[in-house]
């Protein structure tokens, strides 16, 4: 056993284009001899690998792939979690630093929150860096000229899982509210942005960053359509009028 700890990197890489990887995230990519990247299941492609793949060399640097049991019971999700961190904690135990991929910023809604927290089970002492990452939130702003906050607004943002009156609240009492994840409710929370009468300030952004990326601001053409997993809702909710 080595004497000294290797280090793991949790490197944030963005929603898609791989130029708004931050600098330092580049660096400290090349640099490792290992690269962790998270995939669904055996096999499956890995959406944060295909945005770093031109920062690897094959050559010199190893990529492991993890699996994450997106879905499923909480108890197979959590063994899953665990196992990656012991994984993880036999190689820093060989003294060698390890990146951790993830797309967009490590410490929001991320796969590595679960991976911090599992190697703490089995390597509480490890040396362990964050490296922030552009989120989707901010690109889908950026990319649709959507300001999420001015001056003294407050903005919001809300998990795949919200309906009725969590909803509701949410966008009467935040000046701007994202909804994540919204492909698989897209219908139910138009409903409640209709009822709301803010469906005019929605915009819909997808695939932000990537070949793919699709910006719809007339939402109601959303209703029955299969959206992608990777789209997200931004709602101007208590948009003041008149004087400014």
């Amino acid at each position: 056993m080595s004497a000294q700890l290797g280090t793991l990197y949790g490197i944030g890489v963005g929603p898609g284009d791989p130029e708004l990887l931050t600098l330092k995230g580049a660096r400290i990519l090349a640099s490792v001899p290992l690269v962790y990247v998270p995939v669904a299941r055996a096999g499956a492609a890995s959406y944060a690998r295909s945005i770093v793949t031109q920062h690897l060399d094959p050559a010199r640097q190893e990529v492991v792939e993890l699996t994450f049991a997106m879905r499923g019971d909480a108890k197979s999700q959590a063994e899953r979690w665990t196992e990656n961190g012991r994984i993880i904690a036999d190689q820093l135990l060989r003294g060698q630093d390890a990146a951790f991929v993830t797309e967009g910023d490590p410490m929001t809604f991320s796969t590595f929150t679960h991976i911090h927290r599992a190697l703490a089970e089995h390597l509480p002492e490890a040396p362990v860096v964050v490296v922030p990452g552009v989120s989707s939130v901010q690109a889908a702003a950026a990319a649709a000229l959507t300001p999420l906050g001015d001056a003294d607004e407050r903005f919001a943002v809300l998990p795949t899982v919200y309906e009725g009156d969590r909803l509701r609240n949410a966008i009467e009492d935040f000046d701007t509210v994202v909804l994540l994840k919204v492909a698989s409710c897209i219908d139910a929370t138009l409903n409640t942005l209709e009822e709301l009468g803010v469906t005019e300030n929605a915009v819909f952004v997808s695939r932000c960053g990537t070949a793919e990326q699709r910006i719809v601001r007339d939402v109601r053409s959303l209703r029955g359509e299969k959206l992608d997993y990777f789209s997200l809702l931004i709602v101007r909710g208590n948009i003041t009028t008149g004087d400014s």
